[in-house]
């Protein structure tokens, strides 16, 4: 497979909606599901798909409560995806979701979110490096905060602080084997860790998880305590790119990440050059060698 090489089994993409709840950005982008949320003229999980594409995953998983979402999105990845590519009906809470997808998934497995639009090939095969380099059964990617303040000064305004850095984290999990499931129960409350704290408190524990909310320690060290509780080894994974915190939740957060793919877009390709990419029979233009425009 000629994507970039990350380890990867499988990959899930959680485009579900909350049950009963209507999401604000699509409601205000008139479109079905925040998923399908136009971001820099394409539909956010497409982003998602296009860094997915380029990975060496045998699958990419959608989970979606979206009925015909392929074609709905009529992006051109889809059919660039092929086979490698399955929509499966999204359950009421994340944790189900995942461990729905795990029955037919391949290991490793990374879970991410379609809002996750500035996650890039690149990152996706740091995590998993990270996971590999610290042993880890499962693990969340996290970036410090002064990467995601490079990226953009108002991108992410959470942060967890622990008592040697701040982080954010990136909605992207990574779990190395079907016996690593356990730590799934981290998205029963929703895509961000400890966000409804009593939903996730029998997964950590009530100790661990004060320590984890409040930051009380290094945080290598509490992400022990909570390995150890769980009988799983969960690490923190921290990213280089800042910008891969930036989900896009709401306005502010769709302004900026919009602001940071058009800041990584290529430059333009010098006039010559396309001069050049259009001459289909790849025949010189001496007058342009000879004015020095070409070599």
């Amino acid at each position: 497979m000629s994507g970039q090489q990350t380890g990867l089994g499988s990959i899930l993409i959680l485009a579900g909606r909350r049950p009963g709840a209507v999401d604000a950005l699509a409601e205000a982008h008139g479109v079905a599901d925040k998923c399908l949320v136009p971001v820099a003229g394409r539909p956010m999980v497409a982003h998602v798909l296009v860094s997915a594409a380029a990975t060496d995953a045998a699958r990419i998983f959608v989970s979606s409560h979206h009925e015909g979402l392929a074609d709905d999105l009529g992006d051109i990845v889809v059919d660039s995806l092929g086979d490698r590519l399955v929509f499966v009906p999204a359950s009421d809470n994340l944790a189900d979701s995942v461990l729905a997808v795990a029955e037919q998934a391949d290991f490793p497995l990374l879970v991410t979110t379609a809002d996750n639009c500035l996650l890039t090939p690149a990152t996706i095969a740091e995590i998993s490096a990270e996971a590999a380099r610290l042993g880890a059964e499962a693990g969340v990617a996290l970036a410090r905060r002064e990467d995601v303040l490079a990226a953009h000064p108002e991108g992410q305004r959470r942060f967890y602080e622990f008592s040697d850095v701040a982080v954010s984290n990136c909605n992207a999990y990574w779990i190395g084997h079907r016996r690593a499931l356990k730590a799934a129960e981290a998205f029963r409350g929703g895509g961000q860790f400890v966000k409804k704290p009593v939903r996730v408190m029998q997964a950590f524990g009530l100790i661990n998880l004060l320590r984890f909310r409040f930051g009380l320690g290094p945080i290598h060290h509490i992400f022990g305590r909570i390995s150890r509780h769980l009988k799983v080894e969960v690490a923190a994974l921290i990213v280089r790119d800042g910008a891969t915190a930036i989900d896009v939740d709401n306005d502010r957060s769709l302004r900026a990440t919009e602001a940071i793919m058009e800041k990584r877009r290529p430059p333009q390709r010098p006039d010559a050059d396309l001069l050049l990419g259009l001459d289909h029979a790849g025949r010189l233009d001496h007058r342009l060698a000879d004015a020095g425009l070409v070599g």
